[in-house]
């Protein structure tokens, strides 16, 4: 019955994932993406049911178009099975099976996975454009204030550290509104702030600080990495202009967020 039930949690990972990469495509374009079908982005032609099993019809598929023959990036099958793979390794590092099911921690369940959805989300697009779209930071947010009821149930003296982060948001939003109205864009520099503040509701400050730690830490392999590449190549750059080095911060912050998530829920489940 569990290997049922893990192996159902682990379609509907891939079943987000698919949506994952939709969602990163037509977001920042301004596109719907519940009501408007699926379609290829190299012909148009609108995706049938058989083109969209997640894992499956990439690989019946060759990962190619079944109409146009376009080649499709391997990073939407690694992003389902990904997906996929996250969601169960939650489910499991909660130790959730048909014997311990409550109403608390279905609950506990629900909103992580929805958390951890808005962080594949913000990773992708921030992954392609160093940018973090207000509208998943709203999201984010209004997640963040259900988690927020949610302990506040548990335990109501938790109430007192939840006003400070909600004036932190406050405050950062009424910033960023003064950002754009001088600048005409939003403040990415804001838009991190927002993010951490985000995660720190739901990672506590432990994880936070492990977060921006392994972040940092990964920026400076790449970028070391990048470097070196560049040596290698005997490519002189004389100027680099401030536009034309981008890191995207906020997706290191989400894939270490993610694993210390998982990584501390095995701990306190398993080991403690």
């Amino acid at each position: 019955m569990e290997i049922i039930i893990y192996g159902l949690i682990f379609i509907i990972g891939t079943l987000f994932g698919s949506f994952f990469t939709l969602a990163v495509y037509r977001i920042p374009i301004g596109e719907n993406i519940l009501y408007k079908h699926s379609f290829c982005p190299n012909c148009k032609t609108k995706l049938k049911f058989k083109d969209l099993i997640p894992i499956i019809s990439y690989i019946a598929l060759g990962g190619k178009c079944a109409y146009c023959g376009q080649k499709i990036r391997i990073r939407y099958l690694l992003l389902e099975i990904l997906s996929g793979m996250v969601f169960l390794l939650f489910a499991l590092s909660l130790k959730a099976d048909v014997y311990n099911l409550d109403t608390n921690l279905i609950i506990y369940f629900l909103l992580f996975i929805l958390y951890i959805a808005s962080l594949f989300i913000i990773a992708g697009i921030d992954k392609e454009r160093t940018q973090i779209q207000k509208s998943l930071l709203i999201f984010g947010m209004v997640i963040a204030f259900m988690y927020m009821t949610y302990v506040c149930i548990q335990d109501f003296e938790a109430i007192y550290t939840y006003i400070i982060y909600l004036a932190l948001t406050i405050i950062l939003l009424i910033a960023n509104i003064i950002f754009v109205r001088k600048k005409l864009h939003d403040s990415y520099t804001i838009q991190i702030l927002m993010l951490i503040l985000y995660m720190l509701i739901f990672s506590g400050t432990f994880v936070m600080y492990m977060t921006i730690t392994i972040s940092l830490f990964m920026i400076a392999i790449v970028t070391l990495m990048k470097e070196l590449k560049e040596r290698a190549r005997k490519k002189v750059v004389s100027k680099v202009k401030e536009n034309e080095v981008k890191i995207p911060i906020g997706f290191y912050l989400c894939v270490s967020n993610i694993l210390l998530i998982l990584i501390n829920n095995f701990l306190c489940n398993w080991v403690i």
